[in-house]
């Protein structure tokens, strides 16, 4: 996101010459607002689709996007409620979507659109070229589990491992508040635009799911576009994603 030095108000005549440090809060909230102000007078977009992304991205000119963080079906038919504690309610349906993962032509088109791209799942993948680009997501899990406890993503824009550990559920972002059975946690999608993004840069996610990319994307300050197919998910994604980046009550 582009602020002009204008735009700015004078945030050092917030702070009282006696104790500058005083009021530093009130003043990292009011800039807070004004770059939310900022995003939604248009100087940024998210747009969240309920559209196949194939479809989508035929319609879109070469190098679209200046980065896709995408995190599509693993074709791995993957338990619908990993993560539920015992007493926690059966909250997601058995749904098909991860029965198969997404064919080469995919690939082909995602490539197409974007400058760089971060793969989720891309151990699942064949159409994935040989590479050394790898980010590792410690998930912080304990105990003996029936799942991963790291998942992988492929990163076309280094030649190395980077890894980071975030917890998979804390605070609010727990299995029974999670609306997408692979809900990834912002946390998680904050750090990957802080590396690997910068704000005005435009940001593709072709399977959207819980929303929490298009979350960071709207705090991050860059434009983005999300894909869902399931309306279920899309719905659920679009409320969790108007309610959680409504503007706060400062007071």
């Amino acid at each position: 996101m582009r602020i002009l030095k204008n735009e700015l108000p004078n945030l050092g005549d917030k702070l009282p010459k006696e104790n500058p440090c005083q009021h530093l809060e009130l003043v990292e909230v009011e800039l807070i607002t004004l770059l939310d102000t900022l995003s939604r007078n248009g100087t940024m977009t998210v747009e969240l689709l309920n559209i196949d992304c194939m479809e989508y991205m035929k319609g879109l000119d070469d190098n679209a996007f200046d980065l896709a963080i995408v995190d599509p079906p693993y074709g791995i038919k993957i338990n619908m409620n990993q993560g539920r504690r015992k007493g926690d309610e059966i909250k997601h349906a058995r749904k098909a979507w991860d029965n198969d993962a997404p064919k080469e032509d995919y690939w082909a088109e995602l490539c197409r659109v974007s400058l760089e791209r971060i793969v989720w799942g891309a151990n699942n993948f064949s159409w994935i070229p040989p590479h050394n680009g790898w980010v590792v997501w410690n998930k912080d899990i304990t105990g003996n589990v029936g799942f991963s406890k790291a998942e992988l993503a492929y990163c076309s824009s280094i030649n190395a491992v980077d890894m980071v550990k975030i917890r998979a559920q804390s605070g609010k972002e727990t299995y029974s508040s999670k609306i997408h059975p692979t809900q990834k946690p912002k946390a998680l999608y904050n750090w990957l635009l802080a590396k690997y993004a910068k704000p005005d840069q435009r940001i593709l996610d072709t399977h959207l799911g819980s929303g929490s990319s298009a979350i960071a994307a709207h705090y991050f300050g860059c434009d983005f576009v999300g894909c869902e197919l399931d309306e279920d998910y899309y719905k659920a994604a679009k409320h969790r994603f108007d309610t959680e980046t409504a503007q706060k009550a400062l007071f």
